[in-house]
């Protein structure tokens, strides 16, 4: 078996509160690339304590290209008291996309009619110009099978592995199901907090299931900003 002598320790985290995730009752963010918070960067320095507290030091680390996801890389860095660690940009695990939703109200598009839709068609349904979940679960998984779990590079360092993924609430539970085969409906009630930890492990007997939505490091610094009511991922409706 090829990964017999290989194991893959992948924290998935979703980046810190952006400013998207403060504005409340619209589909979409009306900035699609928008920035951190300042409660975000405290979040991913938080998120990098804990994990210098816990001895953690990746061997590789992946970023959303989105600057939300870029920042929040950044300030887990500088919380883990790593200077300089380069990490690669990936278009493949950016947020899922409704472009003729940015900016609109949650309220307005999300009419009893396509409500309908999306419940019969689940993961098949395609809002708008915009991606269905089952597009993004596709083009980030194909990016983890690809760049990580297949790569004939990765297969040859033998041992266990730790990577982190740094990217967006939808895209991550869109990556949970493909691990997991979990009912969507139910995926669709987990939370997956800001700088939260979704921990798995990949080796000779696929994949295990270490931690869903860790986000103590957060407790101290204010309420958890809870992700139900989104569309696309960027927006929080309280």
């Amino acid at each position: 078996m090829i990964h017999d002598k290989v194991e893959f320790d992948i924290y998935f985290i979703r980046h810190g509160e952006s400013e998207s995730n403060i504005t409340p009752g619209i589909a979409a963010g009306k900035n699609f690339n928008a920035p951190m918070t300042d409660r975000g960067h405290q979040q991913s320095l938080m998120l990098g304590r804990r994990l210098a507290q816990e001895n953690v030091r990746f061997d590789c680390i992946y970023s959303s290209s989105l600057i939300r996801a870029v920042q929040t890389t950044e300030g887990m860095l500088k919380g883990m008291s790593i200077e300089a660690e380069e990490f690669d940009k990936v278009d493949s695990i950016i947020e899922r996309q409704i472009p003729a939703w940015r900016g609109r109200q949650a309220s307005e598009v999300l009419t009893p009619e396509v409500k309908l839709l999306e419940a019969s068609k689940g993961k098949w349904f395609q809002p708008a110009d915009g991606e269905s979940e089952r597009l993004v679960e596709r083009r980030a998984s194909n990016w983890l099978e690809d760049e990580i779990i297949y790569n004939s590079e990765w297969l040859k360092k033998k041992g266990s592995h730790k990577i982190a993924i740094i990217s967006h609430g939808i895209t991550l539970r869109c990556l949970i199901h493909y691990i997991t085969g979990m009912d969507q409906n139910f995926l669709k009630r987990t939370q997956i907090y800001n700088t939260s930890i979704s921990r798995f492990k990949f080796g000779k007997n696929g994949w295990s299931i270490e931690t869903i939505n860790d986000a103590n490091h957060t407790q101290n610094i204010g309420d958890i900003v809870r992700d139900e009511g989104i569309v696309q991922g960027d927006t929080v409706t309280p």
